[in-house]
C-alpha cells in the first residue's frame, strides 16, 4: 500500500515508505504509527473504479476499508479516483530511467503521490472559485 502525506499547506504530496500489508493488526499499528508521526487529520484513499468509473468488487473493498479506517481512527476519509494512476507512476518512473526492479518497488508509493496531489489540487481549485 503506497503512503504520502502532504506538506502543512496542503500543497505538495510527498511519497513515504510503502506498507507491505500483512494483517489488519500490524497494518493498522502501522498506520497508527504514521498517522501520529505526520500528524495526519484527513485520510485518502484511491478508488479502484472501472474504466467506466462505475464501483466493482475492488471497489467495494476499499469503500468497506475506508469505513473500518473512520472507526478506528475517527478521522474524515476521501475516495479519490485512482484510474491510471498506477499506469502514470509507471510511465513517470521509466521516464526517469528508474530501473525495472526499482520501478517495481516505487510504483505503489508513486500512485500514492499522485492520488494525493489530484485530490490537493482538486481541493485548492474548488477553495479558490468566486
Amino acid at each position: 500500500m503506497g503512503l504520502a502525506v502532504t506538506d502543512e499547506l496542503g500543497i505538495t504530496a510527498q511519497g513515504l515508505e510503502t506498507l507491505q500489508r500483512k494483517n489488519n493488526r500490524a497494518d493498522f499499528g502501522r498506520l497508527e504509527r504514521t498517522i501520529r508521526e505526520y500528524q495526519i487529520k484527513e485520510i485518502v484513499l484511491g478508488n479502484p473504479l472501472r474504466m467506466n468509473g462505475q464501483e466493482g468488487t475492488q471497489s467495494q473493498k476499499v469503500a468497506e476499508f475506508a469505513e473500518q479506517l473512520r472507526q478506528k481512527f475517527k478521522l474524515p476519509v476521501h475516495l479519490w479516483d485512482e484510474r491510471l494512476t498506477s499506469a502514470e507512476a509507471n510511465r513517470l518512473l521509466r521516464e526517469s530511467e528508474v530501473s525495472t526492479q526499482k520501478r517495481v518497488q516505487a510504483v505503489d508509493r508513486m500512485a500514492a503521490v499522485l492520488i494525493l496531489q489530484s485530490f490537493l489540487s482538486s481541493r485548492e481549485m474548488r477553495d479558490t472559485r468566486y
